[in-house]
């Protein structure tokens, strides 16, 4: 790249970093989630709206001069992914009480389980057409279905109630407790649904090997991964992770990402699994891993929200009464379903909607969920478009309904003998 080629890809990274910046302040000053800001900024500065408002400036943004550099945009979009997933795995330690494990169970299994055979079970009798992807595979695509009804965010959630001061209380540790749950269960489904995609072409013994291998993957990165990571890195001879734990960190990324790609592995779980298996040494890597996700939400994840808006599709093919359809039947489905699992749990109609409407809210895991879908050809751009913005506004709609019941002074969590519990770690999940 030369000079005045890379001046140009510095302009343009100048103008997609200020914007989600900017739009990202604003709506935390709102008391609304940054992520919305920051995928706004990429929706004004995409070719929607500047064909329409502004067309002399689509020479300038990526989509027409800046397609040479399309290859460094698509580096910093993975590597925003990358580093949200890792942050994301990261912030699952310290997530689960002894003493909640019974009403987690029922909220994770009933919350999660419902709503996703529902969808696996509805879906197919929908026309599917418009919303399958260029690979044109429908048992991938009704999986993702079934995934993008039943997620929960973690890191939305999780600054939401952040904001409000309640991170700190018993509903918050529920919440979280039962995203982390619900995000690894779906994390693994949606290995399978990328493993299905990628597996259509091939014969069928390299089909049995590409799903045997995300299965072994996740389930050795679950597992045995992170007791070998706290050995390796307390080892009296790793100067590398005593001298620079933050590149030490990044490395171990890249290890897992390098690994999973050999293996033909998306890339998203390793990272997810990267930060998990880190955040199981504490004692080494607690500041690293702060430091890290802080340059990660303040640099590469704004740019990668901002690509993500900058990505979606208004034009012809979007529909938005498909839209107003998957949202409202998602958000029927899983209210629900989370609902009824508070009420097995033994709480009350009050305190089963307060959890229930916390729960719907899909944030950053269904932007997510959206992107890898998208990238992996399972879905069409247009319901690419339809699940990040009911990620987007699942999110606001929890933000506001529990802004609205604190403000009011009224409890979450009736019978919560105690307001002031362990403060949960998480709270420095500013974008996301």
């Amino acid at each position: 790249m030369s000079n005045p080629e890379f001046g140009n890809f510095a302009a343009l990274l100048l103008i997609l970093f200020a914007a989600a910046h900017a739009l990202g302040y604003l709506f935390g000053r709102l008391q609304q989630p940054r992520v919305i800001g920051e995928i706004l900024a990429g929706v004004l500065l995409g070719p929607f709206v500047l064909s329409h408002f502004a067309p002399n400036l689509m020479n300038v943004l990526p989509g027409e001069a800046g397609r040479q550099h399309e290859v460094a945009l698509s580096v910093l979009y993975n590597l925003g992914l990358l580093l949200l997933m890792f942050a994301s795995g990261a912030e699952t330690k310290g997530l689960f009480c002894p003493e909640d494990r019974r009403e987690v169970a029922w909220l994770g299994m009933v919350g999660t389980a419902v709503p996703f055979a529902v969808a696996l079970l509805v879906a197919p009798n929908f026309p599917l057409d418009a919303l399958t992807g260029r690979l044109n595979q429908r048992t991938p695509l009704i999986l993702v279905i079934g995934i993008a009804v039943a997620v929960t965010s973690i890191p939305v959630i999780s600054k939401i109630l952040h904001d409000l001061g309640i991170l700190h209380t018993r509903f918050a540790r529920l919440i979280l407790g039962v995203a982390v749950f619900e995000d690894i269960c779906l994390w693994v489904v949606l290995a399978i649904a990328t493993a299905l995609a990628k597996s259509g072409t091939l014969p069928q013994k390299q089909i049995v090997w590409h799903i045997a291998a995300t299965l072994l993957f996740f389930g050795l990165g679950l597992s045995a991964f992170p007791h070998l990571l706290k050995r390796l890195t307390g080892a009296s001879w790793n100067a590398f992770s005593k001298q620079n734990p933050v590149a030490y960190l990044f490395a171990i990324l890249l290890a897992y990402t390098a690994a999973a790609a050999l293996l033909d592995v998306s890339l998203v779980f390793a990272a997810f699994l990267a930060g998990l298996a880190a955040v199981a040494d504490q004692e080494h890597l607690a500041d690293a891993i702060h430091t890290l996700s802080r340059i990660s939400f303040s640099v590469f994840i704004p740019i990668y929200f901002a690509l993500v808006g900058y990505k979606l599709e208004f034009g012809s093919s979007f529909s938005w009464s498909m839209l107003v359809v998957f949202l409202s039947l998602a958000a029927i489905v899983k209210l629900c379903s989370a609902a009824a699992g508070a009420r097995l749990a033994g709480f009350n109609w009050l305190e089963s909607g307060n959890l229930a409407i916390a729960l719907n809210a899909r944030g950053g895991p269904g932007i997510v969920l959206a992107s890898v879908a998208f990238d992996a050809g399972i879905i069409s751009p247009s319901f690419y478009t339809t699940l990040v913005l009911v990620a987007v506004l699942t999110s606001q709609a929890a933000g506001a309904w529990l802004g609205f019941i604190v403000r009011r002074g009224w409890p979450l969590l009736v019978n919560e003998p105690d307001n002031r519990v362990t403060q949960i770690p998480a709270a420095e999940t500013k974008a996301a």
